[in-house]
């Protein structure tokens, strides 16, 4: 069984015990050899820009989707009989509790696995952010992760420069118009 064969599925937990119950899956994965069944095991964050009692912001980690985990498995009666068991999951989404399959388009939706971007920018360009917490925010790109197709952007916030992590598709490199260039 191969890694293309494997599929996304959706499985509901308690509130608050997302973390134990990924930890206690890989503990499974580990302890029955499972990890030619289940390949990845993930609990989708965004960051968002809060505002705190004093008037200060801050940014923070949130949960895109409360109460659930995500994972890329080859399906099976065992392994739906060992994940619907663990502790704090309280079963598959889909109908009857049976696990249906996440589609490419969904997949691709939630950001489970990164599409590889073609981008016009390098480190020492200005970009500016185009969505999310820190969307309008401009500054220079610091470094770039292919593999994670994030980029680093120091910006200007809250009075000070600040290095901040930046998916590839959500900045845009700024073209600055020049009199030679017109």
């Amino acid at each position: 069984m191969a890694v293309e064969q494997a599929s996304w599925y959706v499985i509901h937990t308690y509130s608050g015990y997302e973390a134990m119950v990924k930890d206690s899956l890989e503990k499974l994965i580990e302890n029955n050899n499972l990890q030619e069944n289940i390949f990845e095991i993930q609990i989708p964050t965004e960051e968002t820009l809060e505002e705190k009692a004093n008037g200060k912001k801050k940014l923070v980690e949130r949960k895109k989707f409360p109460c659930y985990v995500f994972l890329k498995m080859i399906y099976s009666n065992d392994i739906w009989y060992l994940v619907t068991n663990t502790r704090g999951v309280t079963g598959f989404v889909g109908p009857q509790g049976r696990p249906l399959p996440l589609t490419a388009e969904e997949v691709q939706r939630m950001d489970l696995e990164p599409v590889v971007m073609e981008i016009d920018f390098t480190v020492g360009d200005d970009v500016t952010i185009m969505s999310g917490p820190l969307e309008s925010f401009s500054g220079k790109v610091v470094s770039l992760n292919e593999a994670t197709q994030k980029a680093m952007v120091n910006v200007e916030m809250f009075g000070r420069h600040t290095d901040v992590e930046v998916d590839f598709g959500k900045i845009k490199k700024v073209t600055v118009v020049t009199e030679e260039s017109l």
